[in-house]
């Protein structure tokens, strides 16, 4: 018995006619009636009777149709899925930080590709939430094998990796009181509202550390979750505000200054989970990436 001839069975049994069924089948009618005898053979079972020029199926035919039928969609569905776990071998799911979309991101999978030699790999970028919290909760719901974002807690369900260092620098309108400094010691600059950073987000941690460091906290105009906000509200003369280096910074309406004292630098991780089942393209560039020297 083989998959052939419970198909053609299954053919048959809808036409009820030999001619018409090998039609279908784009098999000859000798051929088809082979097969349904061979199968009628090993099974030790009529399984149709002759009705004038047509035939139909015996009662014995009806019940093996069904049960073989829903034997054959069986194994196309698990022929399927198992195309499309290939396939997912191939893929990787990432998610990350939007500062890390204009330059970082596009040339480290460059460089991947060009290292590897390996066209079969398909890069899948999820739509960024724009935080890091919200991104590593995709992680932990499997929404994708690899992110590159802050590190916002201690949980020892996900490995991070170093893979990018970022100086903090002070934002200001350009006519601020500050503005015209060479560098700033955080604390001269409470006197002034700050567009601070939600608290869900990985940044509001790193700060709240460094405020620490500086005895208290500044005093909060607004609080947005996102680098792009904090400087366009600043650009905007609704606050100061702390942000890391950005892409097209420079061409902001806004003053930047090196913060001299708290000294710190905020780092942005590649987060992958902790003993969790990558597929091979997954792992070879997580693999890949563990292996560069990026700081």
């Amino acid at each position: 018995m083989n998959l052939d001839q419970l198909h053609y069975l299954s053919v048959l049994a809808q036409t009820e006619n030999y001619t018409q069924a090998a039609k279908l089948l784009n098999i000859t009618q000798p051929t088809l009636s082979y097969a349904i005898k061979t199968l009628e053979s090993q099974l030790g079972i009529a399984l149709f009777e002759k009705v004038g020029r047509n035939v139909r199926l015996t009662a014995n035919g009806r019940l093996f149709v069904q049960e073989s039928d829903q034997a054959v969609e069986g194994l196309n569905r698990a022929i399927e899925r198992i195309h499309q776990v290939e396939q997912e071998g191939f893929r990787v799911r990432i998610s990350s930080l939007r500062i890390l979309g204009s330059h970082f991101l596009p040339h480290l999978l460059r460089d991947f590709l060009a290292a590897t030699a390996d066209d079969s790999i398909h890069f899948e970028f999820a739509p960024t939430p724009g935080f890091s919290q919200a991104i590593i909760e995709g992680l932990r719901s499997e929404q994708y094998n690899i992110c590159f974002c802050s590190k916002v807690d201690n949980q020892n369900d996900v490995d991070y990796y170093p893979v990018l260092e970022q100086k903090l620098y002070l934002i200001t309108p350009k006519d601020h009181p500050l503005a015209k400094l060479k560098s700033v010691n955080l604390q001269d600059t409470f006197a002034y509202p700050h567009i601070t950073y939600a608290s869900n987000t990985g940044l509001a941690n790193e700060l709240s550390n460094i405020y620490a460091l500086c005895g208290r906290s500044p005093m909060s105009s607004y609080s947005v979750s996102e680098d792009v906000e904090v400087a366009g509200l600043v650009s905007a003369g609704f606050g100061i505000g702390v942000v890391p280096q950005l892409d097209n910074m420079d061409r902001l309406d806004l003053a930047k200054i090196p913060i001299a004292y708290p000294q710190w630098h905020r780092f942005v991780y590649m987060a992958v989970l902790k003993e969790h089942y990558q597929n091979p393209a997954a792992q070879k560039f997580i693999n890949y990436v563990k292996k560069q020297k990026f700081i």
